[in-house]
């Protein structure tokens, strides 16, 4: 539906996470009968979570603590663990710093170079504990990087950025051709972000296993601030979906996983990023809350520490739980900010579904939510 800004521009009616609702349907189950797991190529995972690559979210630790309790952390191959030996004295000065001094202070942290060989050993760590085992690089380091990460036995290979195209244009340096990329790369590859259907569909076309659904929404982000650009999730989400449904037809039954990478602050938010159309959720500040997550109650992405125009916050979103009670309770609070794997048991069985696939078909209605 388009609506008329002015004489000379219309724009389309989008939605966020809190502007839309699921709607119980004619059946209940009970929430031990719910199926909440997923797969993406050959690897299974118990719950649809991965950890945002995040230096205030995973770590090497938290990686393996997120891949025991059944999901997949997301190491960033940019962050403190692959420029430092000891980066714990750096964390811990991060969290320290006045609210004037953070942006500039972190650029300065950030700027010691990435060392290949921290790459690969934290890569080894992770794999050491047996779980399945991912990086994150950013489409400018991609090309860089990539031999080393895949050299070090990388299971699932993640290009993250702000927004990521199959199509970028530069008259100044050669751009990553995702498609060549990724048919010469032996692992699976999960690409984004995206926040439009022709966006994704793009990014299908190159092979990608996974696209990540979002454009720096998350809590720590501002790029609406500083760029004017905003993608609410819901229709991002439902319209990268109906790519997939596409695509899926056009590639004669290649399904590509859509994950919300975004906006995800709360079980309930993570109910309805799956009830319109996702497959999984990369989750952000809902794990830098955990009292073990490496943020220590603080949360920020590679945006805060950009070298010439930071897009990001240093945030405090506080502690809540350990990280195993913030995925499976019991929650010590009634906000939706723990126990996020119980609540979308809860609701999926509440509204009758026994399964994600089947969830991705729940009613779903416009009912914005203002929280007082």
């Amino acid at each position: 539906m388009e609506i008329e800004i002015g004489r000379a521009k219309r724009g389309r009616r989008v939605y966020s996470f809190d502007d839309i609702a699921v709607v119980p349907s004619r059946r209940t189950r009970d929430p031990q009968d719910v199926s909440v797991g997923w797969n993406i190529d050959a690897y299974h995972f118990d719950i649809p979570v991965l950890g945002a690559p995040m230096d205030s979210v995973v770590s090497p630790q938290t990686a393996i603590m997120i891949g025991q309790l059944g999901g997949l952390g997301v190491l960033d191959l940019e962050g403190l663990w692959t420029r430092y030996e000891d980066p714990e004295p750096l964390l811990a000065e991060i969290r320290e710093l006045p609210e004037g001094r953070a942006t500039e202070r972190m650029q300065q942290i950030y700027a010691e170079p990435i060392k290949p060989e921290l790459v690969a050993a934290r890569l080894a760590e992770i794999r050491a504990s047996g779980v399945t085992v991912a990086g994150a690089l950013s489409p400018q380091r991609t090309q860089e990087l990539y031999e080393t990460v895949v050299g070090a036995g990388v299971d699932l290979f993640v290009i993250r950025g702000t927004t990521v195209s199959a199509e970028h244009v530069s008259k100044t340096v050669e751009p990553l051709n995702l498609k060549k990329f990724i048919y010469e790369l032996d692992v699976p590859v999960i690409v984004g972000g995206a926040a439009t259907y022709t966006a994704a569909l793009h990014l299908m076309r190159t092979g990608a296993a996974g696209v990540l659904v979002g454009f720096g929404g998350g809590a720590a982000s501002t790029t609406r601030a500083t760029l004017g650009i905003h993608a609410p999730m819901a229709t991002a989400v439902a319209d990268v979906a109906g790519a997939r449904r596409d695509y899926l037809d056009e590639s004669g039954g290649r399904y590509v996983h859509v994950i919300a990478d975004g906006g995800l602050g709360t079980s309930g938010d993570i109910v309805k990023a799956i009830s319109v159309g996702a497959d999984a959720v990369m989750l952000g500040t809902a794990l830098a809350r955990a009292t073990d997550a490496p943020g220590g109650g603080w949360h920020w992405g590679p945006e805060a520490h950009h070298s010439q125009l930071p897009r990001g916050n240093r945030v405090h979103v506080g502690t809540v739980a350990p990280l195993e009670q913030i995925l499976y309770g019991p929650s010590p609070v009634a906000d939706g900010t723990a126990n996020l794997i119980g609540a979308l048991r809860r609701s999926m069985a509440t509204t009758g579904y026994s399964d994600l696939k089947e969830f991705q078909r729940i009613e779903v209605v416009v009912a914005p939510y203002r929280p007082h």
